[in-house]
């Protein structure tokens, strides 16, 4: 592969879809920019609301704080503060420039709004359907797949927008089928830093800046600091220790913008935190830095895009392994070794359950940055995992499309299960 290939251009263009800031948990954030784009839409506030949505946005919102909001959390919450506080125009940073006089404002209207929520029968994973009325007026705007992916926006009797709906997390984005663990590593030793740098480095800036909020503030069960304090400050330690501050931030409600990754924020920082850690240490430069973590993305992408954005399969065991991937490469690692670490770290933690967005979130990542750690020192140490250790087959990208299917079927009434054990609690 080689700069101006077909293929080097496909990989520069899934990181360009896939790396976006925004600011808190991007569930709650996409409910904010529904609301505020149906607002804009609609034209008034709203008088009356309904909102449909599928039962992994209920599972990813239930327990985080939305960020501007004055510490309310809840799919009332994130809808309600972008209607009245939210700029469409920023999309997944919709609500990220809200005056803190308007907390109370937010407030209110959520008291006092008539609102209504009931669960999606549309049997899609990620359905957010909403209808806003005043007045005479009304207007409808449904997201399906991923988060800022509109695919009918009505008002009164006009459509304005209708788009296919079709079952794939990957609506109207690059195909990831290009995506193999070769090429991967082909694409970070060829790739021109100049063409990831405002993006890839704009990820590594701020993820490392709320990484470092979270272990200088009290956020959430400060999982990043108990790591420190209590089980040394080992490079492996500090790694996973940062990465986990910065979940411990973000989950809390801070108000310091994310770079996603396969549409999550923890996800996001799992891929970029613990590399960049990595590179502070050893001396690493940045070029070296950038080709690291754009390979973790990328490693961390390809397994997501089996899994689908929202499942029952934890995302940050994802981003681990492409952590441990991205540390080997950081270390002179080639396509091997960057094979043998992913398999050996899918091999470790896969199962892992994703109870929604909260708290103990990072508790998950520190896990997932130990597995894709040890992964690489595994092979370093000449051991490895072989075809028939459970899911485990020849081939890193079989093993992953094992994880995808994995993910895919045979966890599909485990969120079943994983939803109504929290509507429960």
């Amino acid at each position: 592969m080689k700069k101006g290939d077909v293929l080097y251009q496909q990989y520069l263009n899934i990181l360009k879809e896939e790396l976006r800031p925004a600011m808190g948990c991007t569930e709650p954030i996409a409910l904010a920019y529904a609301g505020a784009k149906a607002r804009q839409v609609l034209g008034a506030l709203p008088e009356r609301i309904r909102l449909s949505v599928s039962g992994n946005i209920i599972k990813n919102v239930k327990s985080v704080v939305v960020p501007n909001t004055g510490g309310l959390h809840g799919m009332a919450a994130a809808l309600c503060a972008g209607i009245v506080a939210g700029n469409p125009d920023k999309e997944l940073q919709v609500i990220s420039q809200v005056p803190a006089e308007l907390h109370t404002d937010i407030r209110d209207y959520q008291k006092n709004v008539d609102l209504e929520i009931v669960p999606s029968e549309s049997g899609l994973v990620f359905d957010i359907d909403l209808r806003v009325f005043a007045g005479a007026d009304q207007a409808r705007l449904r997201i399906v797949n991923h988060h800022t992916n509109i695919v009918l926006i009505q008002k009164n009797d006009q459509t304005l927008l209708e788009l296919p709906v079709s079952e794939s997390s990957e609506d109207h984005l690059t195909d990831k089928s290009c995506l193999n663990m070769a090429s991967i590593v082909e694409f970070a030793d060829c790739l021109d830093v100049d063409d990831v740098r405002p993006f890839v480095g704009e990820q590594i800036r701020c993820n490392m800046e709320i990484a470092r909020e979270g272990l200088n503030g009290d956020w959430g069960a400060n999982i990043g600091r108990v790591i420190l304090r209590r089980q040394g400050d080992s490079l492996e330690k500090k790694a996973a220790a940062y990465a986990a501050a910065g979940s411990d931030a973000r989950m809390s409600g801070c108000e310091k913008p994310v770079v996603i990754v396969s549409g999550s924020g923890n996800q996001g920082i799992t891929a970029s935190v613990p590399v960049a850690v990595y590179a502070q240490e050893t001396g690493a430069s940045e070029e070296l830095l950038l080709r690291a973590v754009a390979l973790s993305d990328l490693v961390t992408i390809h397994q997501k895009a089996g899994i689908g954005r929202l499942s029952a399969y934890c995302g940050a065991i994802s981003a681990g392994c492409g952590a441990g991937a991205g540390i080997a490469y950081l270390e002179g690692g080639d396509a091997r070794t960057i094979a043998h670490t992913v398999v050996n770290a899918i091999a470790i933690l896969s199962g892992t359950i994703c109870d929604g967005a909260k708290a103990s979130c990072a508790a998950k990542i520190a896990a997932a940055v130990d597995a894709g750690i040890l992964g690489y020192h595994m092979f370093l140490e000449n051991q490895q995992f072989y075809s028939g250790d459970g899911i485990v087959t020849k081939g890193a990208d079989n093993t992953v499309h094992n994880i995808g299917r994995l993910a895919r079927e045979g966890m599909r009434e485990t969120d079943k299960t994983i939803l109504e054990i929290m509507m429960n609690c």
